[in-house]
């Protein structure tokens, strides 16, 4: 078993930390790592908070780790932030609001840097989960920086998925164009003190009986952070997901397709590495005017040849 797995179960911090900055360089030992770190896991419950900027998502992350802790459960927040253009690092602002935890031994915060990731999520941010459930936290967090339709990459990561929305936010329709509407498994409306609840909430029933993907009804949750009124509501709909997907069998369906899809996503990633790699021992020279398709093909075809396929 790895090093780090094994200091792992002793509950060393460190090694924590140390594995996934592991994955954030993309170590020649993360593989090996992380099937220990799949033998390992102890079925914590992977939960999602995303939505638009200025949704209040870290404020109800906040309150939502509160409500947890006082039932005795341990929690670690993966707090997936925008690449800084200039360190490549993650930007750090919205972690302040979690500062009342950063004392608590069973509250782990970690920002992790898209680092240009298309889909908006780190692939190494499904791999923290999963590290963070080994070493032993009974929830894991993953709070999205919120950008559109780069948040559809949110359900390859957790099993449930809240999207946080605000009245008079004017984002809603465009949200669902974007298709995240789809994969959400609950609805939040924060700052519900404000005026446009109703209209809000009734929009929202609307969509959800156009996208409603099986018997599973979309909850919708209403929060008010300032006042820390509907998180222990939140947490009894996330738990009752959890129970749906674990004790039911369209659940197990579900948590089926998307461990395929995973397997194939690692995949692709293995293969693409590979031929990267081919390409640059092989000093392989792409010009601006090249044909990119016919390109693409000569350099599969020669990968292939020499064995890589």
């Amino acid at each position: 078993m790895h090093h780090l797995v094994e200091r792992m179960k002793q509950s060393d911090i460190r090694a924590l930390a140390r594995a996934i900055t592991m994955l954030e360089n993309d170590h020649p030992e993360k593989l090996d790592m992380l099937s220990d770190v799949f033998a390992s896991k102890k079925h914590a419950r992977y939960v999602g908070i995303t939505g638009s900027p200025g949704a209040g998502k870290s404020s109800l992350v906040n309150r939502l780790i509160s409500h947890i802790r006082h039932e005795g459960k341990t929690v670690a927040i993966i707090a997936v932030d925008p690449t800084s253009p200039f360190s490549g690092g993650a930007l750090l602002g919205d972690r302040v609001r979690m500062n009342e935890h950063f004392t608590d031994d069973g509250v782990y915060i970690r920002s992790m840097a898209t680092r240009g990731s298309l889909g908006g999520l780190a692939r190494a941010t499904k791999d923290a989960v999963r590290i963070c459930d080994a070493y032993g936290f009974d929830v894991v967090i993953v709070e999205t920086v919120g950008v559109g339709q780069s948040e559809l990459d949110i359900m390859k990561i957790v099993d449930t998925t809240a999207l946080v929305l605000t009245p008079n936010s004017g984002d809603v329709l465009q949200i669902f164009k974007a298709g995240i509407m789809e994969i959400a498994d609950l609805f939040v409306i924060n700052k519900a003190d404000l005026d446009g609840v109703g209209k809000l909430k009734g929009l929202l029933k609307e969509l959800v009986m156009m996208t409603s993907r099986d018997e599973q009804i979309t909850p919708i949750i209403k929060t008010i952070t300032t006042e820390n009124k509907g998180i222990d509501k939140l947490w009894e709909k996330i738990n009752a997901h959890h129970e749906y997907l674990y004790g039911t069998e369209a659940g197990q369906s579900r948590r089926k397709r998307q461990q395929t899809l995973e397997v194939y996503e690692l995949i692709r990633e293995e293969i693409w590495r590979e031929v990267k790699a081919f390409a640059e021992n092989k000093a392989v020279d792409i010009n601006a005017d090249d044909d990119p398709y016919r390109r693409a093909q000569e350099i599969l075809n020669d990968w292939k040849q020499e064995g890589g396929g």
